[in-house]
């Protein structure tokens, strides 16, 4: 990517999944709107030159950035993607095994109410929906659980997906000699430390890997 300090860094997405019951593990960028993942996939990642695709995860403390980019046929339309995200026991659980592959899709995310969902769908407190009352504002019915309001949410993958072979962990110090890396957090970063605003992904969302069968269907 020798021009990617003129390529557009992208943020506006809710946070990153990781799906590991495939071939590869999926590496879910989780969009909220299912008309911009669609536009997103057409624009930007259809164009995308499978080799050249680059993963980078950099730790800082108990988060990591999340930054993505690739050659494109299509250049006018090329975005690169960043987020800063949470450590989440699915994100170790593929740094420790993706292999130095994995399959890239998008996600649509949306949060769902008592009223969404079956009787046996799960809370994020931990509890089905059939354990929270109707009548008080939908609050878990268990003594020991703090919930007030039952939340759960479904991701629909879209069937389209690319393959990644470049994918690295980084220390900050060393970001330097990776021009993708150092590009995002010299423009996302460095230059905006007076005024720092960068967005962290729900601790939730990178465990959707282990949400109940019903939480994941694949769109087209």
């Amino acid at each position: 990517m020798s021009s990617q300090s003129s390529i557009p860094w992208f943020d506006d997405f809710m946070g990153v999944a990781y799906r590991f019951y495939d071939l590869r593990m999926n590496v879910i960028p989780l969009i909220t709107d299912r008309k911009q993942s669609v536009s997103l996939w057409r624009d930007t990642f259809h164009w995308w030159v499978d080799p050249s695709i680059k993963i980078r995860f950099v730790e800082t403390g108990d988060k990591y950035w999340f930054i993505m980019g690739s050659d494109s046929q299509k250049p006018d339309s090329n975005l690169a993607f960043f987020k800063v995200l949470q450590k989440s026991e699915s994100y170790e659980r593929f740094k420790k095994g993706h292999g130095g592959e994995a399959y890239l899709r998008l996600g649509v995310y949306a949060k769902k109410l008592l009223g969404d969902v079956k009787k046996n769908a799960r809370c994020g407190c931990g509890h089905e929906a059939k354990d929270h009352d109707e009548g008080d504002n939908d609050a878990c019915l268990y003594n020991s659980c703090d919930c007030k309001k039952f939340h759960s949410f479904q991701v629909n993958l879209l069937k389209r997906k690319k393959i990644i072979t470049d994918i690295a962990f980084l220390e900050e110090k060393d970001i330097k000699n990776d021009p993708l890396t150092w590009n995002c957090l010299n423009v996302n970063k460095y230059s905006k430390l007076e005024s720092p605003s960068v967005s962290v992904a729900l601790p939730m969302i990178p465990e959707i890997s282990n949400a109940p069968p019903a939480s994941q269907s694949v769109a087209s």
